[in-house]
């Protein structure tokens, strides 16, 4: 008698089917790792911006320059309004390590705010980080992080 030696066809046909169950059922789970790992970049470049803000504002409170509306610190090098960095990348581009590198400018009004997304990102008004210069000394900067569905690309 011959030995078999090897599968028979039904056999690889059934293991390719369940391959292709599994991944069907894994790959969505994989494919979504993308748009979380924008949403976290968004969340830390916030982080970033925020720290660095309230550095910023540090230096300027040492500085005495907290209360102006419009200075720069004492060694010249971060332009302020009420202590917190003003709203334009050069600005920002000085207190965020690697902001003008690794992001895009979405939109700027000047002395008001400004907008950077990742450079992949086509909207405007989803998958944002906006930052908005202080305007008093009761009102300070803030950030804004604006999320969506569609922050995994295209």
């Amino acid at each position: 008698m011959n030995k078999q030696k090897g599968f028979t066809l039904i056999e690889l046909v059934v293991v390719i089917v369940i391959l292709g169950i599994l991944a069907v059922t894994a790959a969505p789970k994989f494919l979504n790792l993308q748009g979380d790992a924008r949403k976290a970049s968004l969340q830390g470049l916030k982080g970033a911006i925020d720290g660095a803000a309230g550095i910023t504002y540090g230096r300027a409170a040492v500085d005495g320059v907290e209360s102006v509306s419009s200075s720069t610190t004492t060694d010249g090098a971060v332009p302020v309004a009420f202590g917190f960095p003003k709203a334009t990348s050069a600005a920002l581009g000085k207190v965020v390590t690697g902001l003008n590198e690794d992001w895009k400018v979405v939109s700027s009004v000047d002395d008001t705010s400004i907008t950077y997304s990742y450079e992949s990102n086509s909207k405007t008004d989803s998958c944002i980080v906006t930052y908005t210069q202080a305007t008093s000394v009761s009102s300070p900067a803030t950030t804004v992080v604006t999320l969506g569905d569609d922050c995994a690309g295209e």
